[in-house]
């Protein structure tokens, strides 16, 4: 199974904007390829796990265990993108980068998504 960039990301709207909008990430001023490329890392390193056969319930864990290289704050968007994630069967996450789709579907609709947030944020 091959997995669309926009199936990838209509998750990432919803964990991005829910998880992501958290006032410490406002206050380091990322450019986008720097916050992308975090969330990113993230999604892969939830997308290993998976392979790596660990529990949903404890990928968070499982994940701060390995100390991470991205700020602490992307540590949020974990349960949602393990939600999403472990929707999927392990043969399908073979086969795809989901780090690389969401790091690139993220520079995408950065400008749209950072307008949505400011509106939550309001």
């Amino acid at each position: 199974m091959t997995i669309r960039p926009l199936s990838v990301f209509a998750a990432a709207i919803a964990v991005g904007v829910s998880a992501l909008a958290l006032p410490a990430l406002a206050e380091q001023e990322l450019s986008k390829e720097e916050s992308c490329g975090y969330e990113g890392q993230v999604m892969a390193a939830v997308q290993q796990a998976r392979l790596d056969r660990v529990a949903q319930d404890k990928v968070a864990a499982h994940i701060a265990a390995g100390n991470p290289g991205w700020p602490a704050q992307f540590n949020a968007a974990i349960p949602g993108m393990a939600d999403y994630i472990y929707q999927l069967r392990r043969k399908d996450l073979r086969g795809n980068d989901f780090g690389a789709i969401w790091k690139d579907q993220c520079i995408a609709v950065w400008d749209q998504r950072q307008e949505m947030i400011k509106q939550l944020n309001n």
